[in-house]
Protein backbone atom coordinates (compact mmCIF):
# COMPACT_ATOMS: atom_id res chain seq x y z
CA UNK A 1 0.00 0.00 0.00
CA UNK A 2 0.79 3.75 -0.83
CA UNK A 3 0.19 6.57 1.26
CA UNK A 4 0.76 9.69 0.90
CA UNK A 5 1.60 12.15 3.92
CA UNK A 6 1.07 15.31 4.11
CA UNK A 7 1.57 18.43 6.29
CA UNK A 8 -0.53 21.29 4.99
CA UNK A 9 0.80 24.62 5.89
CA UNK A 10 0.34 28.24 3.45
CA UNK A 11 4.00 28.64 3.28
CA UNK A 12 5.28 25.50 3.33
CA UNK A 13 3.19 22.18 2.81
CA UNK A 14 5.33 19.00 3.45
CA UNK A 15 4.59 15.70 1.92
CA UNK A 16 6.31 12.26 1.52
CA UNK A 17 4.91 9.16 -0.01
CA UNK A 18 5.84 5.69 1.93
CA UNK A 19 4.79 2.21 0.69
CA UNK A 20 4.18 -0.25 3.63
CA UNK A 21 4.40 -4.10 3.39
CA UNK A 22 3.69 -5.94 6.72
CA UNK A 23 4.91 -3.76 9.30
CA UNK A 24 8.03 -2.12 7.23
CA UNK A 25 7.45 1.00 5.14
CA UNK A 26 10.03 2.41 2.80
CA UNK A 27 10.41 5.96 1.62
CA UNK A 28 9.29 6.41 -2.14
CA UNK A 29 9.11 10.25 -2.23
CA UNK A 30 9.36 13.43 -0.55
CA UNK A 31 9.05 17.77 -0.84
CA UNK A 32 7.99 20.14 0.29
CA UNK A 33 5.64 23.08 -2.22
CA UNK A 34 6.59 26.28 -0.94
CA UNK A 35 4.11 29.32 -1.98
CA UNK A 36 5.37 33.13 -1.53
CA UNK A 37 3.74 35.23 1.11
CA UNK A 38 3.51 38.10 -1.00
CA UNK A 39 0.85 36.48 -3.41
CA UNK A 40 -2.73 36.42 -2.70
CA UNK A 41 -4.20 33.65 -0.53
CA UNK A 42 -6.26 32.22 -3.67
CA UNK A 43 -3.19 31.92 -5.63
CA UNK A 44 -1.52 30.00 -2.82
CA UNK A 45 -3.98 27.63 -2.11
CA UNK A 46 -4.46 27.33 -5.87
CA UNK A 47 -0.93 25.88 -6.02
CA UNK A 48 -0.54 24.25 -3.31
CA UNK A 49 -3.92 22.23 -4.61
CA UNK A 50 -2.16 21.83 -8.15
CA UNK A 51 0.81 20.68 -6.56
CA UNK A 52 -0.81 18.11 -4.82
CA UNK A 53 -2.76 16.66 -7.38
CA UNK A 54 0.27 16.37 -9.39
CA UNK A 55 2.12 14.35 -7.04
CA UNK A 56 -1.14 12.30 -6.41
CA UNK A 57 -1.05 11.80 -10.43
CA UNK A 58 2.12 10.76 -10.37
CA UNK A 59 2.77 8.06 -7.61
CA UNK A 60 -0.86 7.01 -7.54
CA UNK A 61 -1.35 6.52 -3.77
CA UNK A 62 -3.37 4.50 -2.19
CA UNK A 63 -4.57 6.91 0.86
CA UNK A 64 -3.84 9.79 1.89
CA UNK A 65 -3.08 10.33 6.08
CA UNK A 66 -2.65 14.27 7.06
CA UNK A 67 -1.94 16.03 10.40
CA UNK A 68 -4.63 17.66 12.44
CA UNK A 69 -4.50 21.20 12.54
CA UNK A 70 -2.90 22.36 15.92
CA UNK A 71 -3.24 25.71 16.59
CA UNK A 72 -3.15 28.12 20.12
CA UNK A 73 -6.73 29.30 20.64
CA UNK A 74 -5.08 32.62 20.71
CA UNK A 75 -4.45 33.02 17.39
CA UNK A 76 -7.48 31.47 15.81
CA UNK A 77 -7.01 34.27 12.45
CA UNK A 78 -3.53 31.76 12.17
CA UNK A 79 -5.81 28.30 12.24
CA UNK A 80 -8.50 29.68 9.76
CA UNK A 81 -5.49 30.37 7.51
CA UNK A 82 -4.14 26.90 7.89
CA UNK A 83 -7.93 25.52 7.35
CA UNK A 84 -7.35 26.99 3.83
CA UNK A 85 -4.50 24.54 3.05
CA UNK A 86 -5.38 21.62 4.90
CA UNK A 87 -8.92 22.61 2.58
CA UNK A 88 -7.38 22.20 -0.54
CA UNK A 89 -5.22 19.36 0.29
CA UNK A 90 -8.85 17.16 1.24
CA UNK A 91 -9.92 18.39 -2.18
CA UNK A 92 -7.25 17.07 -4.39
CA UNK A 93 -7.59 13.59 -2.53
CA UNK A 94 -11.29 13.69 -2.93
CA UNK A 95 -10.92 14.41 -6.66
CA UNK A 96 -8.64 11.85 -6.93
CA UNK A 97 -11.13 9.39 -5.15
CA UNK A 98 -8.59 8.65 -2.45
CA UNK A 99 -9.54 8.42 1.81
CA UNK A 100 -8.42 11.17 4.20
CA UNK A 101 -7.39 9.95 7.30
CA UNK A 102 -6.61 12.59 10.39
CA UNK A 103 -3.75 12.49 13.09
CA UNK A 104 -3.07 14.63 15.91
CA UNK A 105 0.51 15.60 16.27
CA UNK A 106 0.10 13.43 19.63
CA UNK A 107 -0.96 10.66 18.17
CA UNK A 108 1.57 10.50 15.50
CA UNK A 109 4.49 11.18 17.91
CA UNK A 110 3.06 8.14 19.87
CA UNK A 111 3.16 5.81 17.06
CA UNK A 112 6.54 6.88 16.09
CA UNK A 113 8.48 7.11 18.94
CA UNK A 114 6.04 5.61 21.96
CA UNK A 115 5.86 8.91 23.44
CA UNK A 116 3.35 11.63 22.23
CA UNK A 117 5.16 14.06 23.80
CA UNK A 118 8.21 13.48 22.18
CA UNK A 119 10.00 16.08 20.61
CA UNK A 120 10.96 17.35 16.56
CA UNK A 121 14.45 16.17 17.01
CA UNK A 122 12.94 12.80 18.69
CA UNK A 123 10.71 12.49 15.63
CA UNK A 124 13.21 13.42 13.18
CA UNK A 125 15.24 10.67 14.06
CA UNK A 126 12.60 8.43 14.38
CA UNK A 127 11.81 8.64 10.93
CA UNK A 128 15.23 8.84 9.70
CA UNK A 129 16.25 5.22 11.15
CA UNK A 130 13.28 3.26 10.15
CA UNK A 131 12.86 4.73 6.67
CA UNK A 132 16.89 4.46 6.44
CA UNK A 133 17.64 8.46 5.77
CA UNK A 134 20.96 9.35 5.35
CA UNK A 135 22.67 12.49 4.99
CA UNK A 136 21.08 16.03 5.40
CA UNK A 137 18.28 16.57 7.74
CA UNK A 138 14.74 17.57 5.96
CA UNK A 139 13.16 19.97 6.60
CA UNK A 140 10.40 19.84 9.15
CA UNK A 141 6.96 19.85 6.92
CA UNK A 142 8.45 17.41 5.28
CA UNK A 143 9.56 14.78 8.55
CA UNK A 144 5.85 15.97 9.65
CA UNK A 145 4.53 14.62 6.50
CA UNK A 146 6.53 11.09 6.67
CA UNK A 147 5.31 11.01 10.13
CA UNK A 148 1.76 11.24 8.96
CA UNK A 149 2.36 8.74 7.05
CA UNK A 150 4.18 6.10 9.13
CA UNK A 151 1.70 6.60 11.69
CA UNK A 152 -1.37 5.15 9.44
CA UNK A 153 0.84 2.52 8.37
CA UNK A 154 1.40 1.37 11.87
CA UNK A 155 -2.21 1.72 12.09
CA UNK A 156 -2.78 -0.49 9.61
CA UNK A 157 -0.54 -3.24 10.51
CA UNK A 158 -2.40 -3.05 13.86
CA UNK A 159 -5.62 -3.73 12.59
CA UNK A 160 -4.16 -6.30 10.17
CA UNK A 161 -2.99 -8.51 13.31
CA UNK A 162 -5.91 -8.07 15.01
CA UNK A 163 -8.32 -9.10 12.22
CA UNK A 164 -5.54 -12.37 11.68
CA UNK A 165 -6.03 -12.65 15.65
CA UNK A 166 -10.12 -12.47 15.56
CA UNK A 167 -9.88 -14.79 12.84
CA UNK A 168 -7.60 -17.36 14.46
CA UNK A 169 -9.95 -17.10 17.75
CA UNK A 170 -13.08 -17.62 15.78
CA UNK A 171 -11.47 -20.67 14.34
CA UNK A 172 -10.95 -21.94 17.47
CA UNK A 173 -14.32 -21.36 18.48
CA UNK A 174 -15.80 -23.38 16.18
CA UNK A 175 -13.98 -26.64 16.68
Amino acid sequence: MKILGIDPGLIATGYGLVSTAGRSCKLLEAGIIKTAAVDPLEVRILRIHAEIRQVIEEFGPDTVAVEELYTHYDHPATATLMGHARGVVFLAAAQAGLPVVSYSPTRIKKALTGNGQASKGQVQRMVQSLLQITGAKQPDHVTDALAAAMCHANVLSRADLLGHLGSGRAQRGAS
